[in-house]
């Protein structure tokens, strides 16, 4: 940044540590996102629940999906492998190789937020920022273009 020869620049940043985070899911097909806002640590549980929470609501029984998913820890942990097996019909799980986040749809979303929600912006508190985050990925929820086009792959 350009700032003036022998002053300071005073920056505003959030005096806390706090975070928010979600967890999602992208229909490559559709366009349509699944996102559900997370407050806590991010471990093989709340990954459980955002599974079994996305496949109750967003997908109905006689549906089967292909799920990407990375290679984090949390995804893989054996607590998960009896959730997997009973939902084998609905859901076929693909690994991506390691350090290959440049594969997974969902990452592809994830740098949209930060460009276009939180990139160089100052967030008064925490509440403002899920608020914004919110309010996009809601405008997002519903099949639309620009997803469908940012996660294409053909």
């Amino acid at each position: 940044m350009w700032w003036p020869r022998g002053s300071q620049p005073q920056i505003p940043s959030a005096p806390t540590r706090k975070q928010v985070g979600y967890w999602g899911a992208v229909d490559i097909r559709t366009g349509r996102l699944c996102v559900q806002r997370h407050e806590d640590k991010f471990n093989w549980m709340t990954f459980h629940d955002f599974l079994d929470s996305f496949l109750r609501r967003q997908y109905r029984a006689n549906h089967r999906i292909a799920m990407v998913i990375d290679n984090a820890g949390y995804h893989k942990k054996k607590e998960l492998w009896p959730f997997f097996k009973e939902n084998k019909k609905r859901v076929r799980l693909l690994w991506l190789p390691p350090y290959s986040p440049n594969l997974n749809p969902i990452e592809r979303v994830w740098r949209l937020t930060r460009r276009r929600v939180t990139h160089n912006r100052y967030f008064e508190d925490l509440e403002v920022l899920r608020e914004s985050l919110d309010e996009f990925f809601f405008a997002l929820k519903k099949p639309n273009i620009i997803l469908r086009s940012l996660c294409a792959f053909d």
